[in-house]
């Protein structure tokens, strides 16, 4: 049985081994192998105080969860979820506490394939707050579909090209917009990644980003 994070075991986690431990509770989710936990054990673990060990960036897409993707449990990941996965001040605020005050080791932002907000944005779609919540994406749209012929949500590839990219440029607007977590990781302290999930098969890749 898996206990929660301590402050003791997340000390001794590396940024490399933070990344670790997510690939490898990544590949234990797309084997059907997941870790045996006690989730409530954990809660009565966790009352005290909460020691993560990684902090995910990703979208509200119900089918992409970081505790489930990762097998992770309780106390193990700040999660931190919006519609494209994208940075702003908000976000940036949150991140530098779980990393700088909280102790995370790791930092992913984590895009998804076939993501409504990607597809939106494609799509210069309108709606309410979701018009100017889009409008974050539509730079990344703009800079790569100059490239592509077809436009819109329709063209597979550039919609996956677009996700590849806002995460990029995301992890650019870490390092651009907070110093506190870019003078962690030229320090040592913390590891900045990207990744993809994807939905139809469940593994995340980093390779790329």
């Amino acid at each position: 049985m898996i206990n929660a994070q301590t402050a003791e075991s997340q000390a001794q986690v590396t940024p490399a081994k933070a990344l670790e431990l997510l690939k490898q509770g990544n590949q234990r989710f797309i084997e059907n192998k997941n870790s045996d936990r006690d989730l409530l054990a954990q809660v009565a673990q966790t009352k005290s105080g909460q020691f993560p060990f990684a902090t995910v960036l990703h979208c509200i897409d119900s089918r992409v969860s970081a505790e489930l993707l990762f097998d992770q449990g309780i106390g193990d990941l700040f999660s931190i979820r919006i519609a494209g996965n994208f940075v702003n001040e908000d976000i940036l605020g949150s991140m530098e506490f779980a990393c700088k005050l909280a102790g995370t080791k790791v930092l992913v932002v984590l895009g998804h394939t076939h993501c409504g907000a990607i597809k939106g944005a494609c799509d210069r779609a309108e709606l309410g707050n979701l018009t100017g919540m889009l409008s974050k994406i539509t730079p990344v749209v703009d800079a790569v579909e100059v490239n592509y012929e077809q436009k819109g949500s329709s063209n597979k590839e550039l919609v996956q090209e677009v996700a590849n990219h806002n995460v990029k440029r995301a992890l650019e607007q870490i390092i651009e917009q907070s110093p506190v977590l870019a003078e962690m990781e030229t320090n040592g302290e913390l590891l900045i990644q990207g990744g993809m999930y994807d939905i139809e098969t469940g593994k995340v890749t980093f390779e790329g980003y």
